[in-house]
């Protein structure tokens, strides 16, 4: 045992990184954002600030749009916001529906965005009303806090009871995870509420993070088999819920997930997280506090394209790895359970669950909530949330869940979700039903190329390749993002779709339909008429030579027409 412990990874010296200083320096997140919100001259907020708004749960962006033209006119950027509320399981009361619904149009662009990790995010909120907007979320009893940043972000699980009768049970550790390894710093309530709250301590403390909190961000997902809603092999750290009799009896523990990389740099890359054992479910939080605590004391704080766990998980070994996990619990995992993913999409329409209530998957196209002249999806969505009959259930899809409806209210939304003809998702491709697509440009910084915008008229012009191989109703799995970033796990996509370029993308093929295998490159910089060209054929060929029940991802591999990537694996 002795000479087990002697061999166990030491932490290392690393030289601070930029946004590490700036961190050290903050007085626990405060900086000088109260005097960047004073100051009326700009609608930027001063650099280091930039970096500390995001553990606040908020980004700084621009209209790029609009840069050419401001530049011309000697005019700063146009410069406004993104708030991401934090909604551990992705699960949220009718009223606070109703009041993001009123922030987006009296401070932001009128739209709400369901993120893939389960959150709201509000856009276009500019300097002078972000204080106003941050006190709305707050008192709709959400918050933004831990929402970005270097610290463990929204904690997704299964939203839809009606899929396993532990969902409830999944949803309530979710907020407990989310709970316990919140920022205890006092800084979000002095700035953005203008309370100054003492601490226990009498002073700011972070007894899980320390001063500089994490070297990188940190994602946690649930997930019941079959369903791999949350993408669950993606994240830092990975809960497989394993059920026995419809009682849950813990969790199979995945660590090392995560979808970022840069381009022309080799050496980071997207990756699985590796299964390395089981846990019960008494035991579970202490696992997921001591991984974040390993990666707080090992993460490279030097380069932060390398600082992710799973760069750690890598450089100290998997095995060396889950002994210093085990050696600082004091208990060692058992080992992993089986269990089984069938897929990673949404299952819409409604479905009855064990407690005899409802729940109604609805299609929210890449989770946009807002009018259109074709769809007044916003105003819909805003009536079902005025009977205050349901809940709001975000999904990692970008969908959304109506949940708790009894039988007797179940008339009484349909009938509001008919006349709108709103997220109905019947007469969808398999394609449309499966896609997701990241904000990109015109407010994402890190996007070279469109997403959201352009994906829909892409999928369109699919939908004729796939239809005329009687392709429409198969599911498959299309991920578009404007950067390789990984925010819309690209990754993970069957086929996957990457911004180079304006109208440029890397295209990638052969993910696993459940979640379990990650994509591989097929061509670099290719146009939409390239995109079109390269999956014309291999539509066909997957309509003609596919076996039965076969997945398009699984076709490519086995075809030979791309290498299998990185799968799953168990390290113990």
């Amino acid at each position: 045992m002795s000479e087990k412990i002697n061999n166990l990874p030491q932490p290392q010296e690393w030289k601070a990184s930029e946004v590490e200083i700036i961190k050290t320096k903050s007085d626990y997140l405060r900086g000088s954002l109260k005097e960047s919100l004073a100051d009326t001259i700009t609608g930027a907020i001063a650099p280091d600030d930039t970096q500390l708004i995001k553990f606040h749960g908020s980004y700084q962006q621009t209209d790029r749009d609009l840069d050419d033209e401001r530049k011309r006119q000697k005019l700063e950027p146009l410069y406004s916001f993104m708030i991401r509320a934090r909604v551990p399981a992705g699960v949220a009361t009718a009223q606070q529906w109703l009041a993001f619904d009123k922030l987006a149009d009296t401070y932001g662009n009128e739209t709400m965005k369901l993120t893939t990790r389960q959150a709201f995010q509000l856009h276009g909120i500019v300097k002078k009303n972000l204080q106003q907007t941050m006190k709305g979320i707050n008192d709709s009893l959400l918050d933004s806090i831990a929402a970005c940043g270097d610290v463990n972000r929204n904690v997704m699980s299964t939203s839809n009871e009606a899929l396993s009768p532990v969902v409830g049970e999944l949803a309530s550790f979710a907020q407990s995870i989310s709970d316990h390894l919140l920022p205890k710093t006092t800084a979000y309530h002095e700035i953005w509420l203008n309370k100054k709250l003492i601490s226990e301590q009498g002073q700011d403390e972070e007894p899980i993070y320390g001063k500089t909190y994490l070297p990188r961000k940190f994602k946690i997902a649930i997930a019941v088999p079959p369903y791999n809603d949350t993408d669950v092999f993606a994240n830092d750290i990975g809960l497989i819920a394993i059920v026995e009799k419809d009682e849950l009896i813990g969790y199979n523990v995945a660590v090392g997930g995560g979808m970022g990389k840069t381009y022309g740099m080799p050496e980071t890359y997207a990756r699985l997280a590796d299964v390395i054992g089981f846990v019960t479910k008494d035991k579970a939080l202490d696992v997921v506090e001591e991984i974040v605590k390993i990666q707080r004391d090992f993460g490279n704080r030097e380069n932060r394209k390398q600082a992710r766990l799973k760069y750690t998980l890598d450089r100290i070994g998997s095995q060396q790895f889950v002994d210093l996990l085990q050696f600082r619990l004091g208990f060692d995992l058992e080992a992993s359970k089986p269990y089984e993913f069938k897929s990673n999409g949404d299952v819409f329409g409604w479905k009855k669950a064990a407690n005899g209530k409802w729940f109604l998957g609805l299609f929210i196209e890449h989770g946009r909530i807002q009018n259109t002249e074709s769809l007044k999806l916003k105003d819909a969505l805003k009536e079902v949330a005025a009977l205050d009959v349901c809940d709001f259930r975000l999904t990692g899809n970008q969908g959304l869940v109506l949940g708790y409806v009894s039988a007797r209210d179940k008339i009484k939304i349909q009938n509001i979700l008919s006349r709108y003809s709103a997220g109905d998702a019947q007469q969808l491709s398999g394609l449309r039903k499966h896609a997701i697509a990241c904000v990109a440009l015109n407010t994402c910084t890190m996007a070279f190329a469109e997403a959201e915008r352009y994906l829909p008229s892409l999928i369109e012009k699919l939908e004729v390749l796939l239809k005329e191989n009687k392709l429409e109703q198969d599911d498959i799995l299309i991920r578009m993002t404007g950067c390789p970033n990984g925010c819309g796990r690209p990754f993970l996509g069957e086929i996957g779709l990457v911004g180079r370029a304006m109208g440029k993308y890397n295209l990638y093929l052969g993910a696993g339909f459940s979640g379990d295998r990650i994509n591989t490159l097929y061509k670099e910089m290719v146009s939409e008429e390239e995109i079109l060209t390269l999956l014309a054929p291999l539509f066909e060929q997957y309509a003609q030579e596919r076996s039965k029940g076969e997945r398009f991802g699984d076709f490519v591999v086995r075809q030979g027409i791309v290498q299998a990537a990185q799968s799953v694996t168990s390290v113990k």
